[in-house]
């Protein structure tokens, strides 16, 4: 039945490329410079990091950056909302999104996000509204709608090719021969592979570039490294959103202490594999479905868990930890925040 299925969205995504690749679909010009940042297979691929970096050295060149998101698993995906107007955060992730909320977060002063099902709508409206004048397009390399300069395709080096099997049998969002329509690919993670694998990172780096050459032929690849930038209290972080959030739990020095980590991500293993990495000690962990909404009852529920494990705080992500301000739990709760490190990143910033 899997089969079938992969057959039916394999002819699907097919006539759709082939509608845009003979110019059958018209494609809309925003009318700036815009960038898109996507991936082939479903679940984490890293891009949401990919696209903060590229917004920052977009806006370090002077630039007004503009981030147009779909938004996911927010209340209203067909709703146009201002996440961000690049001074202040001004929705929350139920509203705007949780990974739309967490880049507004980072972005502050640097970029506005804006959360809408219809991305070219949306950026002939900020171009005017905001004088945006250089767009990252979030998870666009099938929103081809949208006029692109760039192509950025994130490939998971837990995953790189999703199985080589369309969905919903494999992971593949569009048959692998998509990724020669890439400018350039960036392979994420491959230091969490490397160590699951017991192999060299620059093993891993070569052994993907190796097979993507045979679908993307001359395509330049970038190899990018996750480095944890900062441990947050999760009241100070709220805080950092406009969130008004007391009350948070204080353990003093962390020595000897062991944490109990959740979160809701598309490669929850990938977080708890780069807290191990980086010795954290884990009493113990939870993974939630991708975009998760927290209620009241499943954080006490975690709070009775982390506590049974002998765990003395809890530690997740950051694009978790906008989605629970109305949930706060009754236990100390640090947020991890992560900066990518681009292997070559003065090559990358001249190629966009």
């Amino acid at each position: 039945m899997l089969s079938f299925l992969s057959n039916i969205y394999g002819r699907i995504v097919d006539s759709r490329n082939r509608r845009f690749d003979e110019g059958d679909t018209a494609v809309v010009d925003i009318g700036v410079r815009t960038i898109s940042v996507g991936n082939i297979t479903t679940g984490g691929t890293g891009k949401t990091p990919v696209t903060i970096r590229l917004a920052e050295l977009l806006a370090g060149r002077g630039k007004r950056v503009g981030i147009l998101t779909r938004g996911y698993g927010r209340r209203s995906e067909r709703q146009r909302v201002v996440v961000s107007d690049g001074r202040k955060i001004l929705a929350d992730a139920a509203t705007g999104g949780d990974e739309p909320v967490m880049m507004a977060a980072r972005l502050i002063g640097k970029a506005v996000v804006i959360a809408d099902a219809d991305r070219a709508s949306a950026g002939e409206w900020a171009a005017k509204e905001f004088g945006v004048n250089a767009f990252v397009l979030d998870d666009g390399f099938q929103h081809r709608r949208v006029r692109r300069d760039l192509d950025i395709v994130c490939i998971d080096a837990l995953d790189p090719f999703g199985d080589e099997k369309l969905l919903p049998k494999g992971r593949l969002r569009e048959p692998l021969e998509g990724l020669a329509r890439a400018s350039f690919l960036i392979v994420n993670r491959a230091e969490t592979a490397a160590r699951i694998c017991g192999k060299t990172r620059a093993e891993i780096l070569a052994e993907i570039s190796l097979r993507l050459a045979e679908y993307a032929p001359g395509i330049p690849v970038i190899g990018t490294t996750t480095r944890f930038a900062r441990m947050t209290p999760l009241d100070r972080y709220l805080e950092g959103l406009g969130v008004d959030a007391s009350g948070g739990r204080d353990i003093g020095s962390m020595a000897n202490k062991k944490g109990f980590a959740f979160c809701g991500l598309g490669r929850p293993e990938a977080f708890f594999e780069k807290l191990r990495a980086d010795n954290f000690e884990l009493a113990g962990e939870r993974a939630f479905a991708d975009h998760h909404q927290y209620s009241r009852r499943e954080i006490a529920g975690l709070v009775r868990e982390a506590q049974a494990a002998d765990a003395d705080y809890l530690l997740t992500t950051a694009k978790d930890a906008v989605k629970l301000a109305s949930v706060q739990p009754d236990m100390a709760c640090f947020v991890v925040e992560v900066d990518l490190v681009i292997d070559d990143e003065r090559g990358f910033a001249t190629m966009i």
